[in-house]
């Protein structure tokens, strides 16, 4: 249950070489529109289904290149283990992922110093445990960042019990270290003309490298922003910026989902990636399981974008989106020949080449028809 020792400096890592990794994640990431290069990808062998702590769910990963260690956390909500993240150690190469090693777990915890309790829908009020899905790794306060998108169930005497959405604070021991203050409109209210949609909330996270900013994606678009996204609505979804200081929102952006690609179900953003201040690569997913996946990575940009944190309804409003660009279709990848529920993204190490590594994961849903798969790509240099 506690953390593997991870923090240590290791024999092959001097002081200085962790002060330069440390510098140099702090430095904005400028690529050019092209495409994104597919290296390879990494495959979990099938997990005992009784295992503790299963590795399972992976709806997020972060890197600190100080310290050469993935951060995954897992949208288990204590079914295979607690409420929890996993550390990791990826190998990669110019061939693309060559191998993974799970090293550390840690329960995340809640305000009292507790791992989270099981969902107890008949408890008086109702036990709800978090559905994390999203993750940021803060190097310069030593810090995780961590998202649930909370949910709606009916108690035992049929009204909804609510868990609202959050992005909280955590060490890297699981401690609870506060949360960030959400828009208003973030919260459920129990009907179906405002705010978010269930398991449509908060699904990307990313800090800007310089670490000032802290950006959060919904997965789809709010009621009062339009229909979800599906094959025959393209929709808005918010795209908001938090100051790491004050916690609190200071921006706000319309980031344009395309439509889902027939028989794929919803298509959604998973998980985003801030390359700067202004510049991100987005995920978009869709997925009917097990039969159909469509993933695709764009280049966003806020440029123009107009600033819609005060913007109640995007519904027929004059607003100026994200502009984005394809960066790769992962169902038209040549040599990927397995897609599965990619839920999450971060920047890797530089790879031999100098060319910057990003690092793909999917969630398997704990499902035996899917996969954890890990996916290696390379930014083309600017």
């Amino acid at each position: 249950m506690g953390m593997n020792p991870l923090f240590r400096l290791t024999r092959s890592m001097t002081a200085a070489a962790v002060m330069a990794a440390a510098a140099a994640a702090t430095t904005p990431i400028a690529v050019a529109d092209t495409p994104l290069e597919y290296l390879g990808q990494w495959q979990l062998p099938p997990q005992e289904a009784g295992a503790p702590n299963r590795i399972g769910g992976l709806s997020g990963i972060t890197y600190d290149p100080a310290h050469q260690t993935y951060y995954l956390i897992s949208d288990d909500k204590t079914e295979h283990g607690p409420v929890r993240f996993h550390t990791a150690r990826i190998a990669l190469s110019g061939n693309g992922v060559d191998d993974v090693q799970f090293v550390g777990v840690q329960p995340l915890l809640d305000e009292s110093g507790k791992p989270f309790g099981p969902n107890n829908f008949t408890s008086n009020p109702p036990v709800l445990a978090p559905d994390a899905e999203a993750i940021a790794y803060d190097a310069g306060r030593r810090l995780l960042y961590w998202t649930s998108e909370g949910y709606i169930h009916d108690d035992a005497s049929g009204k909804p019990a609510i868990l609202q959405p959050w992005i909280r604070v955590a060490g890297l021991d699981g401690a609870y270290q506060g949360e960030f203050a959400l828009p208003p409109s973030f919260m459920f209210t129990g009907d179906q003309t405002a705010g978010p949609r269930p398991n449509g909330v908060l699904e990307g996270l990313s800090l800007t490298p310089d670490g000032r900013y802290l950006f959060a994606a919904m997965e789809q678009p709010l009621y009062q922003d339009g229909p979800a996204t599906d094959e025959n609505h393209t929709g808005l979804v918010r795209i908001t910026k938090f100051d790491t200081v004050t916690r609190t929102p200071v921006a706000e952006y319309a980031y344009p989902v395309d439509r889902a690609a027939p028989e794929t179900g919803f298509n959604g953003v998973s998980d985003i990636l801030a390359l700067s201040e202004t510049s991100f690569l987005v995920i978009e997913r869709a997925a009917s399981l097990p039969r159909q996946v469509a993933v695709s990575v764009y280049r966003a940009d806020t440029g123009p974008a107009s600033d819609v944190l005060d913007v109640a309804s995007l519904r027929d409003q004059a607003v100026t989106p994200m502009t984005k660009t394809l960066a790769a279709d992962l169902r038209a990848t040549p040599g990927l020949d397995r897609l599965d529920n990619i839920e999450g993204l971060t920047l890797g190490p530089r790879l031999p080449d100098g060319r910057q590594s990003v690092v793909l994961v999917s969630d398997d849903n704990f499902q035996p028809f899917e996969v954890t798969q890990f996916l290696a790509f390379a930014l083309p240099r600017s």
